[in-house]
């Protein structure tokens, strides 16, 4: 009897970590694109706010391959088909930032958290019909890839960097880049706003001064190395408007990087 007890507990415990351990590769995630700025790097640099739990985990995006016969639907690609990133797929407004790009050679970078054996890096655009004041459908993409780059089952570096051909566009556009995983039936989703009315330097557009809807941007008080705060507090330093994402005393804003507690939000 006393044998047996044992034996159902270790058979529990096993089952507990094997959850436990799913549960935490799933909330830590995978990759994303970071340059130019998919929209979850945007809300993970604090350049965009009220972005939900994206803001902490940019690189979980992950949703079924198969795009576009499958994958997410219509109005949900951005956020691959997960209602906690839904802020990915609202489109506020046309206003998300955009970064200026023109016709022909452009790279695209992946930051990877985690190295997945890889089938395809897949590259779209969107075509005459894309409004950018609504959400993202396949009615508003060309549907054959503009760049396709194949691994063979390989796994990418940390870094990975393509070269896609824009096409000729006018006006703001999405470029959605699909990583596709080898030996599973997911891939990730990120969308990147463009601007081919820009320069084509590929910086992104400047935060608004004033600070994000909602926050006190650079009207908030001057950062103190003494004080404590906690998430959602603003502060200013060094010419820039911060939130924090959770508790923190004596982390100098700007210092903490992609991951850290201070996230900006305005240039002051």
């Amino acid at each position: 009897m006393r044998t047996s007890r044992k034996l159902i507990l270790s058979i529990a415990g096993a089952a507990t970590l094997a959850v436990s351990a799913s549960m935490a590769a799933l909330a830590w995630g995978h990759g994303y694109t970071s340059d130019p700025p998919s929209r979850s790097a945007l809300c993970a640099d604090g350049e965009v706010t009220n972005c939900g739990a994206i803001s902490y985990e940019p690189q979980s995006v992950e949703g079924p391959k198969g795009f576009p016969a499958a994958g997410p639907a219509d109005g949900e690609i951005c956020s691959a088909g997960h209602d906690s990133f839904a802020e990915l797929d609202d489109p506020r407004g046309g206003n998300w930032p955009t970064t200026p790009v023109s016709a022909g050679p452009k790279t695209f970078t992946w930051t990877m958290t985690a190295r997945h054996a890889t089938a395809t890096f897949d590259y779209y655009i969107t075509n005459a019909n894309y409004d950018p004041a609504q959400p993202l459908t396949r009615d508003d993409l060309g549907l054959t890839p503009i760049a396709s780059f194949r691994m063979g089952g390989a796994q990418p570096d940390h870094t990975m960097t393509h070269t896609v051909t824009l096409p000729a566009r006018t006006g703001q556009h999405l470029v959605l880049s699909v990583w596709n995983i080898a030996d599973t039936a997911n891939a990730f989703y990120s969308c990147i706003d463009v601007d081919f009315g820009g320069d084509g330097s590929g910086d992104p557009t400047d935060p608004p001064t004033s600070g994000d809807p909602g926050g006190t941007g650079c009207d908030a008080p001057a950062w103190s190395s003494g004080s404590v705060y906690t998430a959602g507090d603003e502060v200013t330093h060094g010419a820039a408007a911060y939130r924090a994402a959770w508790w923190t005393q004596g982390e100098t804003p700007g210092t903490t990087g992609e991951w850290g507690v201070w996230r900006r939000t305005a240039t002051c």
